[in-house]
């Protein structure tokens, strides 16, 4: 009994193992189970461009895996279904409506150009024998991108289970790019169903969410449902409503489902329930709400742990850099050998080696006298002169050796040089290259997978669209304070999530997170929700001291890093006027000289262009400016005054120059230049 027990007990967790590592957990390496790994592998072994029948794909599969060929055509239809790696062409089913696939001989696919990009090359990739050992398969593959984070997958192992939840495509390469650039970053899921997500529970790959249909009511007796949550699929949310219908939870009337490429279910509502009542019925007993919990577990090193989407996006992204390292090291080998080779036959050739050895019948002492003749010439080599170049050198055609192009061979060792450099100072900046590696995998094929699945809580950084900004964030400028613990007439309202832009009158503004209270400084010019200033145009009138020039700039987009302090106007100058208006007519008067005809200079705003935030703007007049009027401009021309806002122009002048305003400068000395408005000045 003793020995049969024994027996049970390592067989069985030798059968643990196996299940767990061979079978239902993905690896972080490359995010697949072994099976979604063998049929990538096997048609990337079969690609020759053109579609191949899915039943054809299945059978060279087996070649890798020995567990039959329905779970290698259902790994097949799952992966071309979350539409990353495998081109479709048949009845693959629909994810959606969960109408399954046709039989796989009616099917065909082949790989996409994003997979053939990422997740493939031989020279980097660690093979192993196959189950019977006929063939090699890879350990895991080469993937360049978060694979396990772009598929989600869900499986059950013994003791243990993983369910891992998709999430979008250009977030993710966008969290690889702000993870090398040492910013933080945070994902959250994102469906191919759309839908609605409440993060709220989401612990970085962890914990659970709440997903929700989106539901319209075009009308009170009817609701149309648009998309449906994760994990559901038309038929099983229209069998749910009907269930609860049924044991009277719902009023319903009739539903019929209409839905094609888009979904569509349409609910008629029983007389005498209204909408609002319907929706939330809906969503408090039907599937258009679910719960589902998540837990994010992967093999790491031939070991189960739970880890996080942050760790997954640094170990993968870590990968990447040592796979394009090793791409490149590979790379200037290759590129050394081709210049060595050229090199070689060049010398050989152009110094007529090849004559010292037509007296010569020992092979031995050829070799040798093609050795010695390459001495004088080490100095031109990238390394030492070795038997396999001599006989590479020895089966030169006399055809090849009478043909040979001088100029032709030192143009292209020229080129060769130019890319080896260019192949080092990559290697040098492994970093940077691998950050545009991304964004050029980015920029091809992110367009094609917008998200999809709209983030509704109001806990997460990424849920800013979504959050209520009912907080507010004032300004205390007599002490310089600002922050949400404060009382003051100048607020804005805003989100615990929010990040807001300051601008000051010195010329310097930062982003920085809403807090309760923080002392920034009295000299506050302008703050608002930073992405709540995109579209907005700010203009500015500054004086250079040195040369008393006044200058016009606008400038509308602000990027940014939290906490860091950047310039909206040079060093060593003073604002004069600022405005988010775009409706302006400007008079400036000058100071009057002897000399002078005209002492006003007139401007509308809009005709000047609103440039970069690093330019230096455009000079108003090559005299001193005594005073400013603004006018408000309507339908071309001057109306009325402008009224006074709500921001500090400078510690002198009042809020945004309401009507005019003076400017009391010192008269400077400086050599004239031409001016924007020409030169008044008579000859």
């Amino acid at each position: 009994m003793s020995n049969l027990k024994q027996l049970i007990d390592s067989n069985f967790l030798e059968y643990a193992n196996y299940v767990v590592k061979e079978r239902a957990i993905p690896d972080i390496k490359d995010g697949l189970k072994p099976v979604q790994r063998r049929v990538l592998y096997s048609m990337f072994r079969m690609d020759d461009g053109r579609f191949n029948k899915v039943a054809n794909i299945v059978g060279h599969t087996m070649q890798f895996h020995p567990h039959g060929d329905q779970s290698i055509g259902d790994a097949l239809v799952g992966l071309a279904q979350k539409d990353y790696f495998i081109d479709m062409q048949g009845n693959f089913g629909n994810i959606i409506t969960g109408d399954g696939a046709a039989a796989a001989r009616y099917i065909e696919a082949r790989l996409t150009p994003l997979a053939k990009e990422v997740l493939f090359n031989s020279d980097i990739t660690e093979f192993k024998d196959s189950y019977d050992r006929r063939n090699q398969e890879p350990v895991f593959l080469p993937a360049k991108i978060p694979v396990l984070l772009l598929l989600g997958v869900e499986g059950i192992a013994v003791g243990m289970a993983t369910k891992i939840l998709p999430h979008n495509f250009q977030e993710v390469l966008q969290a690889q790019i702000d993870y090398l650039e040492g910013k933080e970053f945070s994902l959250y899921p994102d469906f191919i169903h759309g839908g609605l997500i409440d993060v709220s529970g989401y612990s970085d790959g962890n914990g659970k969410v709440r997903v929700r249909a989106v539901i319209e009511a075009p009308t009170d007796k009817k609701l149309v449902i648009k998309e449906i949550p994760f994990g559901t699929t038309t038929e099983s949310v229209i069998a749910s409503i009907e269930k609860q219908s049924k044991s009277g939870k719902l009023k319903i009337a009739s539903i019929n489902d209409y839905t094609t490429s888009e979904v569509e279910i349409e609910v008629n509502l029983a007389r005498g329930y209204n909408s609002d009542e319907a929706i939330s019925a809906l969503y408090a007993f039907s599937e258009c709400e679910q719960s589902i919990s998540v837990s994010l577990l992967v093999i790491n090193d031939d070991m189960p742990v739970i880890t996080t989407v942050t760790d997954v996006v640094k170990e993968t992204t870590d990968n990447l850099v040592g796979y394009l390292k090793k791409e490149l090291e590979i790379r200037l080998e290759l590129l050394n050998e081709k210049f060595h080779a050229r090199t070689l036959a060049q010398i050989f050739i152009e110094n007529r080696i090849y004559q010292r050895i037509e007296e010569l019948n020992n092979y031995k002492m050829i070799l040798k006298a093609v050795l010695e003749a390459f001495i004088p010439f080490s100095s031109e080599l990238i390394r030492e002169v070795t038997y396999d170049d001599v006989e590479k050198l020895l089966q030169l055609q006399i055809k090849k050796i009478s043909r040979f192009d001088l100029n032709k061979n030192k143009k292209e060792l020229k080129d060769i040089e130019t890319e080896i450099k260019l192949v080092k100072k990559n290697l040098g900046r492994i970093t940077g290259f691998t950050i545009d590696y991304i964004k050029d995998i980015l920029e091809k094929y992110g367009p094609a997978y917008p998200r999809k699945t709209k983030i509704e809580s109001l806990e997460t950084i990424l849920a800013k669209d979504a959050a209520i900004e009912n907080i507010k964030l004032c300004y205390d400028r007599a002490n310089g304070y600002l922050g949400t613990n404060l009382k003051s007439e100048e607020f804005i309202m805003v989100s615990e999530f929010s990040h807001v832009l300051l601008m000051f009158k010195n010329g310097m503004h930062k982003v920085v997170r809403v807090n309760e209270k923080e002392f920034i400084g009295k000299g506050l010019q302008y703050f608002d929700v930073a992405n709540r200033i995109n579209g907005n145009v700010f203009s500015i009138i500054y004086r250079d001291k040195k040369t008393n020039y006044c200058y016009l700039k606008r400038f509308s987009e602000i990027k940014y890093i939290l906490d860091k302090e950047y310039r909206f106007y040079p060093e060593g100058c003073r604002l004069e006027y600022f405005t988010k208006r775009t409706d302006l007519h400007f008079t400036c008067e000058l100071e009057p000289s002897k000399k002078m005809r005209n002492f006003l200079v007139e401007f509308d705003l809009k005709e000047f262009k609103v440039k970069g935030l690093s330019a230096n703007g455009i000079r108003m007049s090559n005299k001193n400016i005594i005073k400013i009027k603004a006018e408000k401009l309507e339908n071309g021309c001057t109306s009325e005054e402008v009224p006074e806002e709500t921001t500090v122009i400078t510690e002198t002048l009042p809020l945004e120059i309401p009507g005019e305003s003076r400017i009391e400068n010192k008269k400077k000395q400086s050599k004239i230049q031409p001016d924007l408005f020409g030169d008044d000045e008579e000859k």
